[in-house]
């Protein structure tokens, strides 16, 4: 069968990635420090969204892009660094979706220091009201699922996130950041909504909990976004 160019460079991707990963694993570097370098590195761009002016602001946007796709990477190969190097934790799966919390936090804080500088005050609330319902569509889904199996309805997760940022990024000449905050803030609260009513239908016949049990549930560590793994990798890392 004929192999389609989107095929063969999705191959080509994972090459690359695999690649990356070998070298990475040869290094013996800890997946918990490649995660945190992952948060530097986001941390980068957010400080080039603060710095970026009415007269920059183009080629900062760019720059601060390109900073999140290489974060992306990091974000790519920690997990599967640590699965070729035989280091799954559990601690690593917690220390992996806090370090994701603190990520997306910076990059929308450093487009609410832009707006704030341009006196766009109405963008500064936009991007905070973004900042927030990012951090609630992980933490409904992490409650939910300490009552319930699985909570993973509702479309934006933390992928769709980012690649709407480098998108708003990269196309900022035309004002396309923008929107991508308007998208963002609809589809992160319909999200939420969504995983709430999910909740309840999947609770509401469900018995209620006792005091003890409640505490257990409010000490539940939150996983986030976390991909699922087979029972015998299940979280990553240390």
């Amino acid at each position: 069968m004929t192999k389609t160019w989107t095929s063969a460079f999705g191959h080509a991707c994972g090459v690359l990635l695999q690649a990356i990963v070998n070298g990475l694993a040869l290094t013996r570097i800890s997946p918990n420090a490649l995660t945190f370098i992952g948060l530097i590195i986001n941390s980068a761009a957010a400080v080039l969204f603060g710095l970026a002016n009415q007269h920059n602001y183009v080629r900062m946007f760019v720059y601060a892009g390109l900073v999140i796709i290489g974060a992306g990477i990091f974000d790519m190969v920690d997990g599967r660094v640590a699965r070729q190097t035989d280091k799954v934790t559990v601690f690593g799966a917690f220390f992996d979706s806090v370090i994701d919390r603190y990520s997306d936090v910076v990059l929308f804080f450093g487009l609410l220091v832009f707006y704030a500088r341009g006196n766009r005050l109405f963008y500064v609330f936009l991007s905070a009201f973004v900042m927030v319902t990012s951090l609630m569509v992980s933490y409904t889904r992490a409650r939910a699922e300490a009552l319930i199996e699985k909570c993973k309805v509702g479309f934006m997760e933390r992928p769709e996130r980012i690649v709407l940022i480098i998108l708003g990024a990269l196309f900022n000449r035309w004002g396309v950041m923008a929107p991508v905050l308007w998208v963002l803030a609809v589809l992160s609260t319909i999200t939420v909504i969504h995983r709430i009513r999910y909740t309840y239908v999947m609770t509401r016949d469900m018995a209620p909990l006792r005091v003890d049990e409640t505490a257990k549930v409010e000490s539940f560590a939150a996983r986030g976004d976390v991909p699922d793994l087979p029972p015998a990798a299940s979280a990553p890392r240390t």
